[in-house]
């Protein structure tokens, strides 16, 4: 735990650290250290007595695992609070806070930077596992006990684990004495508000996942997955949904505005590694709804939530392994991302093995139509598992390629688009048929409200198509007029229905969720089908007297000014632009330059629009008052996160309207079962 690097720094700042230590200053980290040590061995607890207690029938040991959660939780919480306090006190005898901080970081950035770097990003991770498992124990008084009871030992197990690892690997807490004057400052490019969110929503998410394939070890270790297992699993699946769908829209946001290069998605492998669980994640859903309502996918059920938690854990080793360089990724020791892969593969192994030994082949199918949910909900997670397999291939497959010395191998953009634009298109005709959808059958529909959805995404997309003919942004692409078409036709599908009275008295509170979470796919893909196909963007020479013309928008110089921030001098560029022989907008990108880590950024101007932004990226300096620039226009490019945030808030939605079906359905199921009477404790 202790690094001592006698040889470098003075005998003062020795003198200094160590008078800090003994005042009581620099006790934090090794009480930090303490929390973590205590919650990986009562962690570990919590996954081993409950076992014992069933194997001995042993009431007082069941009953430890719910406070066992708890008190991990609370250990894991104030473990990262006196983190965040280290960052706060500036202690940088404490290595990692002396390698992500500084002291004329901003407060906000100094807290983000607990989390913005390997050591202190595994003890969140850990910390959220320890909160979703606390909330198993908080919020599950009306499931069955026993499978509660090993819920909670599996996950118990899973952050001891984890808890371990980042004790032995990745502490967060080592010191160096002495320790520098100064810190080395947080990376410029995570010096920004998306930082203190992203990370965080994203990890929840990630980490959420871990409750449904506990709940899946839990069905298969009692041999029993039903309509009452699926139905306690589908809230936990649907919040940690909700998380990761929140991480990954602020993520892309976050690239847009802050890395200067003009795009929302790079299908850069750390970005992937969080959308492939994302789409296991979505078909895991709608796999539970099936179950819970029909008795049928229990087994895609159970693979589901083993492979979604799988590629949650996978994209942790990536980001943590060093095999790759990405903006998001860690560079630490490719020795820790080795470890964590064999703890992937531990996991992984035993849950499969479990599957092989106890998923009942013989149990009974359900018997539906093709044309029935049933049958396109199975149609649906089907595309999206050939789309979260393809995007796995495409991802990992160069990696292995190149470790295996074989030679280098680039899988890029046009791979992924070529494969997933058209699983998409395919995916959005499915949802079209959503409000026509029953159990077992298709509902009785008026040939006019079957027909009316596809007659206004055939007229809208031309009409789009038509529009940016006109402005000389039309692209040519069948796949951009096609993709306007599915999108509005989905939006038709969704909305006309609700013109009727008898839509409008059904529309429940669980019904308007699922209707926002599927518009906001149409959106979010209307909004891609734009910025992909009809964007513009130009390069040029901008000075005083030398306007730049981008389609129907003027670009002129306007002026420069110097700016001082807190940790970084910078150079501010005016531009007016003008469209109609009038002023629509005002940008200022900038050029800054961090002295401390000895790098320069590039802050973009954006000028927002629902309609579409102004977008310029500034270049070097040519002349004076001369500046290179990169200038595009991104039409309808806010939809993309518009659909993102309608995507959430369906997901709220849907997870608050089944708060009071929940003491309801427990009680049915308590009653349909006496078995589980008799061994409720």
């Amino acid at each position: 735990m202790w690094m001592l690097s006698p040889s470098t720094g003075t005998v003062q700042t020795l003198r200094h650290n160590i008078d800090e230590c003994l005042t009581g200053g620099c006790v934090l980290a090794e009480l930090g250290y303490l929390s973590l040590l205590l919650a990986a061995a009562l962690s570990l607890l919590q996954g081993t007595l409950p076992w014992l207690g069933l194997r001995l029938a042993s009431p007082t040991l069941l009953r430890c695992a719910k406070p066992l959660a708890l008190i991990n939780a609370i250990l894991l919480l104030t473990s990262l609070l006196l983190l965040a306090s280290c960052f706060a006190q500036d202690d940088f005898t404490v290595s990692y806070v002396a390698q992500h901080a500084n002291s004329a970081l901003p407060l906000g950035f100094k807290l983000a930077a607990v989390w913005g770097g390997h050591e202190g990003s595994m003890l969140f991770f850990v910390f959220a596992l320890g909160l979703w498992g606390a909330l198993v124990a908080l919020c599950s008084k009306r499931v069955d006990p026993l499978i509660t009871t090993r819920v909670l030992a599996i996950m118990g197990l899973i952050v001891g684990l984890f808890g371990l690892y980042t004790l032995i690997f990745s502490s967060p807490f080592d010191r160096q004495f002495p320790g520098p004057l100064e810190g080395r400052d947080l990376n410029p490019m995570l010096q920004d508000i998306g930082l203190i969110i992203h990370p965080p929503l994203l990890y929840l998410g990630y980490v959420g996942f871990a409750v449904n394939f506990a709940f899946a070890m839990a069905a298969l270790h009692s041999s029993r997955l039903d309509g009452a297992v699926a139905h306690w699993s589908r809230p936990w699946a649907l919040g940690s949904w909700v998380f990761l769908t929140a991480g990954i829209v602020l993520g892309s946001w976050w690239a847009y505005y802050e890395l200067g290069w003009g795009g929302w998605w790079f299908w850069d492998p750390v970005e992937n590694a969080s959308l492939l669980p994302w789409l296991l994640g979505t078909a895991l859903l709608h796999a539970l709804i099936v179950c819970e309502k029909r008795g049928a996918y229990g087994h895609a059920v159970l693979l589901l939530s083993i492979f979604t938690f799988a590629l949650s854990l996978l994209g942790t080793f990536v980001v943590r392994s060093g095999v790759l360089t990405s903006v998001h990724a860690f560079a630490v020791d490719p020795s820790r991302g080795l470890t964590l892969l064999l703890l992937l593969g531990l996991l992984l192994t035993c849950a499969l093995t479990l599957f092989a030994l106890r998923a009942d082949i013989r149990a009974p199918y359900a018997r539906f139509g093709l044309l029935s949910k049933e049958g396109q909900l199975g149609a649906a997670i089907l595309l999206l598992c050939v789309a979260c397999a393809s995007g796995l291939l495409g991802t990992f497959y160069p990696m292995v390629f190149q470790s295996l010395h074989l030679g280098s191998l680039s899988v890029g953009a046009p791979y992924f688009n070529t494969i997933f634009v058209p699983l998409a298109l395919c995916l959005m005709a499915l949802m079209t048929q959503l409000p026509r959808l029953r159990w077992q059958a298709l509902a009785p529909h008026s040939r006019l409200n079957a027909l009316l959805p596809p007659l206004f995404g055939l007229l809208g997309g031309g009409l789009i198509s038509l529009a940016y003919l006109e402005q000389g942004a039309f692209s040519g692409s069948w796949i951009g007029i096609l993709a306007n078409m599915v999108s509005l036709w989905l939006m038709a599908s969704l909305l006309l229905p609700l013109l009727q009275p008898t839509s409008r008295r059904e529309l429940t509170l669980n019904r308007f969720g699922s209707l926002l979470a599927h518009l906001g796919v149409a959106v979010c893909a209307l909004g891609i089908a734009q910025v992909s196909y009809h964007s513009q963007e130009g390069g040029t020479v901008l000075s005083a007297n030398q306007p730049y013309q981008l389609g129907a928008f003027e670009f002129r110089y306007e002026g420069r000014e110097p700016v001082i921030g807190p940790n970084y001098t910078a150079e501010r560029i005016t531009l007016s632009v003008h469209k109609n022989g009038k002023e629509v907008a005002r940008l200022t990108p900038e050029r800054r330059h961090y002295s401390v880590r000895t790098m320069n950024m590039n802050e973009p101007g954006i000028a927002w629009g629902m309609l579409g932004d102004l977008y310029v990226v500034l270049g070097e300096k040519m002349g004076p008052d001369a500046y290179a620039m990169r200038l595009h226009y991104k039409p309808l490019v806010r939809w993309i996160w518009l659909g993102g945030l309608l995507m959430m808030a369906g997901g709220t939605l849907r997870l608050i309207a089944r708060r009071p079906l929940l003491a309801s359905r427990s009680v049915a199921v308590s009653a349909s079962h006496p078995r589980l009477e008799q061994e409720a404790l």
